[in-house]
């Protein structure tokens, strides 16, 4: 008698459906229940603070070149799932930092608008990216181009979700500087809005992305992991610094970010991971 058994994979599919689904909503689901019972009242869009939060010093007081890449937690309901993020940049002596920010009111471009580490409407900001000294110098000039050929430079161009929004506008940047192998955290909702197509390298240049619209996505490389986005919503690992990344709440294990390449832990960080 010969017994012929099909294996259905239907059970298989149904378990990895679910097992997905819960990577998705349970972190979402913490993130909100933090929203709701922990975090303190950060105000209104009027009210809430926005004064630094002491990451830099005076200008006056640090003549070197610096770079910097900060994000923060969105205000009200947004910050559940998203962060805002922005660059700092400052020439080599010059008395004042320059701040960009890419919004969804005003200029879309926004000069200065806020304290260059300031705290984004009561959300302490997070270094994603710290580079000093000649280096800084040196990249420079590559970051301020990418911000004046930006191309969602128009009004009505921004889009909250899946973009271009602030996080779209900071990977651009990050693409444009492959040195800087920096990583824009998970919650960094627009991060995947194809900005030079729907397929290419990562900023790193150390692996490839494919994205749809920003609806979904894959993304494999070295420096920033595998990361898989599904409507937005990142699930992923990092091998280089461990950790796995969800949706709502980030990243859980080593930070991403990096101190100042000119420091010594930051150069042996460096020759030792990078």
């Amino acid at each position: 008698m010969v017994c012929d058994v099909t294996l259905s994979p239907r059970p298989a599919l149904r378990k990895l459906s679910v097992i997905f689904l819960l990577l998705v909503l349970v972190p979402i689901g913490w993130s909100a229940a933090r929203y709701l019972f922990v975090d303190p009242d950060r105000g209104t869009w009027q009210t809430a603070d926005r004064s630094s939060a002491g990451l830099l010093p005076p200008a006056a007081q640090k003549p070197e070149a610096l770079i910097r890449v900060y994000a923060a937690r969105t205000l009200r309901w947004r910050g559940i799932f998203a962060v805002h993020s922005w660059i700092v940049v400052k020439e080599r002596g010059a008395a004042t930092y320059s701040r960009y920010d890419y919004t969804a009111w005003g200029e879309p471009i926004r000069s200065n608008g806020f304290a260059a580490d300031g705290r984004w409407f009561g959300a302490m900001p997070e270094t994603i990216v710290a580079v000093d000294g000649e280096e800084a110098a040196r990249l420079i000039p590559k970051i301020r181009a990418v911000i004046q050929n930006y191309r969602f430079r128009s009004h009505g161009d921004y889009s909250a979700w899946p973009g271009p929004n602030s996080n779209t506008f900071v990977r651009a940047v990050l693409d444009a500087v492959p040195e800087l192998k920096a990583v824009l955290p998970p919650t960094a909702i627009g991060k995947d809005y194809p900005y030079d197509g729907w397929f290419g390298t990562t900023a790193s240049r150390t692996g490839l992305f494919v994205s749809l619209a920003g609806y979904l996505g894959v993304t494999i490389a070295w420096v920033e992991g595998f990361e898989l986005n599904f409507l937005g919503a990142v699930i992923g690992l990092d091998i280089r610094r461990p950790a796995i990344k969800l949706p709502g709440i980030g990243r859980l294990g080593l930070m991403a970010s990096l101190e100042p390449w000119n420091s010594p832990h930051g150069a042996a960080f460096r020759k030792e991971f990078v």
